[in-house]
């Protein structure tokens, strides 16, 4: 399904201008016209899938897939450093544009992106029960 007035759906369609590197029946993949860095890129799903939660594991393997050809590309052409794999779900996580997508950010040392958060402290009781409940659940 696609969503009219969707910003994602309209670049991933080609409905509207971007600067494209690779195109499937199921993904569009583009420079990010904001990017953090050299390189930065964004595969997006032709679908309109909000989140990852909506996201089935089929499409989710092929999209990791290409994530990983893509990611050996741009290391090979802009000999960086590292790279970050970003994809945000909800707004408390930062999604600012409700339409999966997954960042590719190469990396460059003293390139002032940062990704940072504080660490809580937790024992290993606490972790053993968090482990539990999610193991449960699988």
């Amino acid at each position: 399904m696609i969503k009219q007035n969707c910003l994602f759906c309209n670049v991933a369609n080609g409905n509207m201008a971007s600067s494209t590197i690779f195109e499937n029946s199921e993904f569009r993949v583009v420079l990010d016209p904001f990017p953090a860095s050299k390189g930065h890129t964004l595969i997006i799903p032709k679908e309109h899938i909000e989140n990852i939660y909506e996201l089935d594991t089929e499409s989710a393997s092929r999209l990791f897939a290409l994530a990983t050809h893509i990611a050996k590309v741009l290391k090979n052409i802009y000999q960086c450093d590292g790279l970050n794999i970003i994809q945000n779900n909800g707004e408390a996580a930062g999604q600012t544009v409700f339409h999966f997508h997954l960042h590719l950010v190469p990396r460059y040392k003293d390139d002032h992106v940062t990704i940072k958060w504080d660490t809580l402290k937790m024992d290993k009781t606490e972790l053993d029960e968090m482990a539990s409940q999610i193991s449960i659940n699988l």
